[in-house]
């Protein structure tokens, strides 16, 4: 998913106010609630520790009535708000946290993976390029061929024969011309799946002509076509069909990668394990975060300084990468940090659609940039050095608060 956006809040030094609140539904008496809600939050980060300033900026993001998303998210610091996120899912329960970290995973947790669809809606003189994503749907393009001859008759004479071949040349130069456009507006719009709707024998025309790099994602329906009132329910219910599928097999593919990575038979290396992890972010090299909702991992103590890559599993080690003050945070809010500041992508596995054994351990994994020299499978194994432990309990140390 893109998280460039938080990358202000990555950069910010703490301590983070963090609050997550669903919006109200409308009503009577629906801003008396979002105010309640809003100072419970304010309380409950004032109970933490929080400064005035963080505490009174969260509460004026979150007591106003907003129509639109069912949730919003909001992170402030430096004794301001540093960005509000509107949430396409309402958090299961308000939560409201002072941490040396802004708090993301349940953003990460909540936000959903975008999947873009482009419709290309085909007739016999072009078409019209619709976008449909999770925030709605967009005209993106249109393609207006020649619209002479288009149209045969039913005479066999050899003039009309004649007429005839151009009617379907004219057919086949507004596929050449339609194919181009799509092919541009696809790449353009960063487009998962293309889908032709409309005239059978001009989307497969169409089809035939797109570059080989697109036909994988390309997919025809007879559902729907380009003229007005052409649209049905079951083209709606074909387009959210197709782009669950595609997720889905994007995700089983991801973690196909992330076990063979692990077990060193893959192009791509793989880690799991807080202690390999923290280490492939301090070096830049994790490519992608896996996280696993609710893993056992991902509130270990690991220890911070004020730079995104300056993480240890020890607060010596975090002091001897230059943290003057070594502060403790949660494994899963540090490694957030350094992938989003070091242009890393994020990905939340979904724990349901995969067997036992297939998800990191712990809740955290990563695909890498490359492997760790020292160790030949990339997996950047834990040794019994590297792991803290709690002096009184003998088990891995968990983050305060966490």
């Amino acid at each position: 998913m893109d998280l460039a956006f938080l990358e202000p809040v990555v950069r910010t030094p703490g301590p983070w106010a963090s609050a997550y609140l669903a919006n109200v539904t409308p009503g009577p008496d629906a801003a008396t609630h979002q105010e309640l809600a809003a100072r419970q939050a304010k309380g409950a980060l004032a109970e933490q520790g929080a400064g005035d300033a963080e505490s009174d900026g969260v509460y004026r993001e979150l007591s106003e009535l907003r129509p639109g998303p069912p949730g919003r998210a909001v992170f402030a610091a430096a004794g301001q708000v540093v960005r509000t996120v509107p949430l396409g899912t309402a958090p299961p329960q308000p939560e409201a946290a002072w941490s040396p970290l802004p708090r993301l995973t349940p953003l990460v947790e909540m936000a959903e993976e975008t999947r873009v669809c482009l419709v290309a809606y085909v007739d016999r003189q072009g078409a019209d390029f619709e976008l449909r994503h999770s925030r709605g749907n967009e005209i993106v393009g249109r393609v207006d061929g020649e619209d002479w001859p288009v149209n045969k008759t039913t005479s066999s004479d050899w003039s009309e024969r004649r007429f005839q071949t151009a009617v379907e040349n004219t057919w086949e130069r507004n596929a050449s011309e339609t194919a181009d456009e799509l092919a541009r507006t696809a790449v353009e719009t960063e487009a998962d799946l293309v889908l032709l709707v409309g005239d059978e024998r001009q989307r497969r025309s169409v089809h035939e002509r797109l570059p080989q790099a697109l036909t994988e994602r390309v997919v025809e329906t007879n559902h729907g076509g380009r003229a007005p009132g052409a649209d049905t329910p079951l083209l709606d219910e074909e387009v959210a069909r197709l782009l669950r599928e595609r997720r889905e097999a994007d995700q089983a593919a991801l973690v196909e990668r992330f076990r063979a990575g692990l077990a060193g038979s893959g192009g791509t290396p793989a880690t799991e394990g807080v202690p390999a992890l923290v280490e492939a972010a301090r070096e830049r090299r994790i490519a992608t975060l896996l996280i696993v909702p609710g893993g056992a991992d991902h509130n270990r103590e690991v220890w911070i300084g004020g730079e995104p890559d300056q993480l240890a599993m020890r607060r010596t080690d975090a002091r001897s990468l230059g943290a003057d003050d070594p502060l403790s945070a949660r494994a899963d809010d540090a490694l957030l940090r350094a992938v989003i500041a070091a242009g890393g992508d994020v990905v939340v596995l979904d724990p349901e659609a995969h067997g036992d054994g297939e998800l990191p351990s712990g809740g955290l994994g990563a695909l890498l940039r490359w492997a760790h020299e020292g160790n030949g499978n990339g997996t950047g194994a834990a040794t019994a050095d590297d792991l803290e432990t709690d002096e009184a309990s003998g088990q891995p140390a968990t983050a305060a608060g966490g």
